[in-house]
């Protein structure tokens, strides 16, 4: 089996799972996830998770995100993008890329967002989309983002604007856009939305699935592959001896001189060659020299 990550160029018109289902038939293995959706029509980064990754899932669909995309004013829609009904219509006579601009920055920031009606955000194991295909009654709570970097990136041109955002997990694109209209008291989608970064991973870095394809099970040939013991995490990494990696492969504790850690802290561990044994946490501090009782809580054997 192998583990690590795989970068794929998404494709327009398929979902996300679309994209997992090809690659399991590329490996050869059924042990493939991805960390983070991406709406059907969107392109770019999709990260996916092969083997022992997948238990590390939780850590890397936290990381922040950057796209690129096109915000399209004069029409709304019921899924907030260029794929759903159209719900008002408006004139754009009285935008300006100063305004847009001015408009834009004041999202940056904290503040409180509603999801999309048509989004895979899930309640009671049902996904909101699903909900409101059968006219059922979809929750309209809010959720905090954090938004860091949203700006227009081209003139105003046919009622269509380009625009970079950088923002926290959590953040849906569609909404910003729909708001965004809101705002400016004319109503607006998104009609194009490309991913270019999940955390420090790059869609340079990233394969196509004619590419993928062509390589077949071959991954190692693919700049798009990251190795196991390769996976950036976003947590600090402490070197285990043979002593403490037996201690931690069954699940004990160990005690480690790490300055800089804190009581409630995530930890990668490796071993001498440098292979990933656990991530664990922190669970107490002793003395006041960094020496820290550190309990493994995913372990890999």
């Amino acid at each position: 089996m192998r583990h690590g990550l795989l970068l794929i160029d998404k494709p327009a018109s398929c979902t996300s799972h679309d994209v997992v289902r090809v690659v399991r038939r590329c490996v050869g293995q059924k042990k493939v996830g991805h960390c983070g959706t991406l709406d059907p029509d969107a392109t770019g980064l999709l990260v996916l998770t092969l083997g022992w990754s997948t238990r590390l899932t939780r850590f890397l669909i936290r990381a922040p995100k950057v796209y690129a995309g096109t915000i399209r004013f004069g029409t709304a829609t019921d899924t907030y993008d260029a794929s759903g009904r159209t719900t008002l219509e408006g004139p754009t006579d009285g935008l300006r890329r100063e305004r847009i601009h001015t408009t834009m920055a004041e999202f940056v920031g904290t503040h409180s967002q509603t999801p999309p009606l048509y989004c895979a955000k899930k309640i009671g194991g049902v996904k909101y989309y699903e909900l409101a295909r059968r006219g059922e009654e979809v929750p309209q709570d809010k959720k905090d983002i954090k938004i860091y970097e949203f700006d227009e990136t081209t003139d105003l041109a046919g009622d269509a604007i380009d625009f970079r955002l950088s923002c926290a997990s959590g953040t849906y694109a569609r909404s910003l856009a729909h708001e965004l209209g809101q705002r400016l008291g004319c109503p607006a989608h998104l009609s194009a939305l490309r991913r270019l970064m999940v955390g420090n991973l790059d869609i340079e870095k990233a394969c196509g699935l004619e590419e993928l394809k062509a390589a077949g099970s071959d991954l190692e040939t693919l700049p798009a592959w990251i190795p196991f013991d390769d996976i950036p995490l976003p947590f600090d990494e402490i070197r285990a001896d043979t002593m403490q990696e037996r201690r931690i492969t069954h699940g004990q504790t160990v005690l480690v001189d790490r300055p800089g850690i804190e009581e409630g802290d995530w930890v990668r561990v490796v071993n001498g060659e440098h292979h990933m044994v656990a991530v664990g946490t922190v669970i107490e501090r002793v003395g006041s020299r960094g020496v820290s009782v550190v309990q493994p809580r995913i372990v890999f054997k």
